[in-house]
């Protein structure tokens, strides 16, 4: 069997990769970098690589350790970013290139999906840990909890000015206090999806429908629409759940008003590793795009985690719901946000073929 020819194994390559000149110029791009970078390989090519890159690592230096030692350099925890979006915590390997004195191979491995998948585990043993809990709190406090409502509104029907107000507190807060134990409830329900075929765009357009007649009224909300996404393979009304999450997410980080794009695409590159070794591709993307002020980033990477919240009445329930459910469905769940763009990818995969 002969071997693939060398630009077939560099346009494959599932890794960010760049070939870089005796000058520290970028000579060459995987379609993986570009990607990953959101550059073209044409716009690289024969820029420097510290003009158009952020990446927070002596790049000369490593480069000239490489070419001297003739040796592969490994640089852990480094953030590489273009400027226009969220730097991401990437490892970096620079290696030489067969006998080539100056040019070197810089290999960009991005952090984000293992972690991701690493906290979407820990967010699946949570749910388990939480059942109990919601449980115990469904029973214990909410039933009395309607019994303050309900005395407080027959105290009510006898007062009046300032007392009145105080009623109509306890009644208001143990509603809030009813509605924070339903969302634990939900985020306890550990009930596996009842996966079909399910059309994405059928599915984003109940959630959206919602949103512009309820908590997202006040927002301008588009869609940018692939007709020829092929069906996933879900639970229709979890998903829909899902997206109704992050819309409303989106619709609370602009309390003024803004604009909501959704927009739905193919990209073949993307694949899940299972615990079995084996890859799960991930082709069909749902993004949900706000132009609020973002997400702090003190939080940014426990935002899928629960009773995390950036707002201050938040529960940190809804988007660890959305972690939660993406995960059940074999899919992947990421964030990308800087001041005046919030962006939240879902990866899910294409339907199996039906008999």
């Amino acid at each position: 069997m002969s071997l693939p020819a060398p630009g077939v194994i560099w346009n494959s390559l599932p890794t960010p990769a760049l070939l870089i000149d005796g000058q520290d110029r970028v000579s060459e791009v995987n379609p993986a970098a570009e990607l990953f970078l959101n550059i073209s390989a044409k716009s690289l090519r024969g820029q420097a690589i510290g003009e158009r890159l952020a990446i927070s690592a002596p790049l000369e230096e490593i480069f000239a350790r490489v070419r001297s030692n003739r040796a592969s350099l490994f640089v852990n925890d480094v953030e590489v970013s273009t400027g226009e979006k969220a730097p991401v915590q990437c490892n970096l390997q620079a290696a030489p290139v067969g006998e080539e004195l100056d040019r070197v191979l810089l290999v960009i491995e991005p952090r984000e999906l293992a972690d991701r998948l690493g906290r979407a585990s820990m967010v699946k043993s949570a749910a388990r840990s939480a059942i109990g809990m919601a449980e115990m709190l469904a029973h214990e406090i909410k039933n009395p909890l309607a019994g303050i409502a309900g005395a407080a509104q027959l105290i009510s029907m006898n007062l009046s000015g300032e007392d009145l107000e105080l009623t109509d507190l306890i009644v208001d807060e143990t509603r809030r206090i009813v509605k924070l134990l339903e969302q634990v409830e939900q985020f306890g329900n550990v009930r596996p999806p009842e996966r079909k075929h399910v059309n994405l765009h059928d599915v984003l357009e109940r959630a959206r429908k919602s949103a512009t007649v309820g908590f997202g009224a006040h927002m301008r909300i588009d869609e940018d629409y692939d007709p020829s996404l092929p069906a996933t393979y879900g639970d229709a009304d979890q998903l829909t759940q899902v997206f109704l999450n992050l819309l409303k997410n989106a619709a609370q980080a602009s309390d003024s008003g803004g604009k909501i794009k959704i927009r739905t695409f193919y990209e073949h590159s993307l694949r899940l590793r299972r615990a079995d070794g084996s890859g799960q591709p991930l082709p069909l993307q749902v993004e949900i795009i706000d132009d609020g002020p973002g997400i702090p980033p003190s939080i940014a990477n426990e935002v899928f985690e629960p009773f995390v919240s950036g707002r201050e009445n938040g529960t940190g329930l809804g988007l660890a719901l959305v972690s939660k459910i993406i995960s059940e469905h074999d899919g992947w769940v990421s964030l990308d946000s800087v001041p005046g763009k919030t962006r939240f990818r879902i990866s899910l995969p294409v339907a199996p073929k039906e008999s």
